[in-house]
């Protein structure tokens, strides 16, 4: 079985408050996009793990791939041995949910290969206990989450349908699409990501916030054209960001200066993104730095 775990971006990150349990209460939209790793999972004679691609900082024990199997396993699930080949083509430490991805897509997967009867709400329920943002690639639509950001419903504006094209499969000449689906607004826009070396840890991102209530809904704001974003759409992490992390701020002013209609960071994250109405000239502005794009 071969799977394409895609990763998200967050349009808007409000940080609204201070939970008694040391997280904090967030705001954003998440919206799942097709920049994907590649996940091969294959029964065989005994457990094998492989990562290629992008370097992680992590052993394998601790990725979070493993970790599903494992938590699976000590649910006394009937697994057999496999073999798991993942392909990183998704930045970590980049605010694109690559590793929760991952671990929702081996999920899913072992979910189906083994029969395993697991419903969406129960697959996610298992993943949410790996990371907040887990879970919304179970059924990886754009949703409107609240709570630590696992708390999910669904965004109050027309979606549309599409099928991108993603990393070939292993042995194969042909790519493979992966369906997902777009908030109308963002119809025909260019989607460009930048992410530079800097990287930035959770706990820092949020050591200079200042939880606050949000002044305009996401939800309202999302169902507005997206030259009207800037300046009401906001991710509360870029405060703290960008001081510290020039060259993040730097990413964002050029995106504007190329024309984007909107830019901004994604999630707590080094990777900033830009909405552009026509396909960008890029040049050699982003040496360096990991960039990818597609349209929408």
């Amino acid at each position: 079985m071969i799977l394409y775990p895609n990763c998200k971006i967050n349009l808007g990150l409000n940080i609204v408050a201070r939970r008694s349990d040391g997280y904090h209460d967030i705001e954003t939209v998440f919206l799942p996009i097709p920049l994907s790793d590649c996940l091969e999972i294959t029964p065989a004679p005994e457990d094998s793990f492989v990562i290629d691609g992008r370097e992680l900082d992590c052993s394998a024990q601790d990725n979070l791939v493993v970790r599903v199997l494992n938590m699976l396993r000590a649910e006394e699930r009937d697994i057999p041995p496999v073999s798991i080949r993942l392909t990183k083509n998704i930045p970590s430490g980049a605010g694109l949910g690559g590793g929760s991805t991952d671990a929702a897509f081996m999920m899913k997967g072992l979910n189906e290969l083994f029969d395993l009867g697991l419903s969406d709400a129960q697959m996610a329920i298992r993943v949410g206990r790996l990371g907040a943002d887990c879970p919304v690639f179970i059924a990886n639509n754009p949703v409107y989450a609240e709570g630590k950001g696992d708390v999910f419903t669904p965004l109050p504006v027309p979606l549309v349908e599409k099928n991108y094209f993603s990393l070939p499969p292993v042995g194969s000449i042909l790519p493979p699409t992966i369906p997902l689906s777009i908030p109308a607004v963002l119809d025909g826009y260019w989607l460009v990501l930048v992410k530079p070396n800097d990287f930035i840890s959770t706990r820092e991102a949020y050591a200079a916030v200042t939880p606050r209530p949000s002044k305009v809904s996401l939800k309202d704001i999302i169902s507005q054209p997206v030259k009207t974003w800037r300046g009401q759409m906001v991710n509360d992490f870029e405060a703290s960001v960008f001081p510290t992390h020039p060259v993040v701020s730097s990413i964002c002013d050029q995106l504007y200066m190329l024309g984007a209609s909107y830019a901004a960071m994604s999630g707590s994250g080094s990777t900033v993104y830009g909405l552009f109405r026509q396909q960008p000239v890029l040049g050699d502005v982003f040496s360096g730095c990991f960039l990818w794009q597609c349209k929408l």
